[in-house]
């Protein structure tokens, strides 16, 4: 079977089937729809905001689904992401900030410096947390998380520019999730990447992913 490392230097996830490839774009979707509602909302949901948050330190997953914890626990991406493959109307803003990390995860990929050091980041937060208590540990990885992507992710163009509402934007805490969950689809956005996932498919397999989208949110 095909295998492909969901990062560098990481374990090896099986690319056989499509469905890799629909949760890692659904993990995508969660990511940025989670970012759109903190930014206008000042809340989002934060059983999403967990598993997305949580894929960033699965470094020991055997497969896709288990890097984000289970199939139910990306139902927003996937919900997401089916309307976005139905042409309905969604948020733009989620639409808007899922192509931007689309395109940056390839000058991601290249950067062979950054990812060591984006790995070691993740690897030394994962650690340095290990001991703490939930939700202590949850919040300090966010907080740690926001700071590394401010050290390397934020430094390359074009930069993720999030709008909403200037009183949430303002908010010490609703930043470093913003910063931390967009880190969260960038790393989906890599993932896609690996998988095959590129804009061939979103432009001319579009009936092909909506089919398996729907066919994982009924599964």
């Amino acid at each position: 079977h095909e295998r492909t490392a969901h990062r560098p230097g990481g374990p090896a996830v099986n690319a056989t089937h499509s469905s890799p490839q629909i949760l890692a774009l659904a993990g995508v979707f969660q990511a940025t729809e989670l970012v759109r509602q903190a930014a206008k909302q000042g809340t989002w949901s934060g059983y999403a905001a967990t598993a997305s948050l949580d894929s960033l330190f699965r470094l020991e997953s055997d497969s896709v689904e288990d890097i984000y914890g289970s199939r139910d626990r990306l139902r927003l991406g996937l919900e997401t992401l089916m309307e976005v493959l139905s042409g309905n109307d969604v948020q733009g803003d989620t639409l808007q900030h899922a192509v931007a990390l689309l395109q940056l995860q390839r000058k991601v990929v290249r950067n062979g410096v950054m990812m060591n050091t984006v790995g070691e980041g993740l690897e030394r937060i994962e650690t340095g947390t290990a001991e703490l208590e939930d939700p202590q540990r949850e919040e300090r990885r966010a907080e740690q998380v926001a700071q590394l992507y401010t050290e390397t992710i934020s430094n390359l163009t074009p930069r993720v520019v999030v709008n909403g509402n200037p009183r949430h934007l303002q908010n010490p805490r609703t930043v470093v999730w913003i910063r931390a969950l967009l880190f969260a689809g960038l790393r989906s956005a890599v993932l896609w990447g690996q998988l095959g996932g590129g804009r061939f498919n979103l432009l001319f397999g579009r009936r092909r992913l909506l089919a398996k989208t729907q066919a994982l949110l009924q599964g």
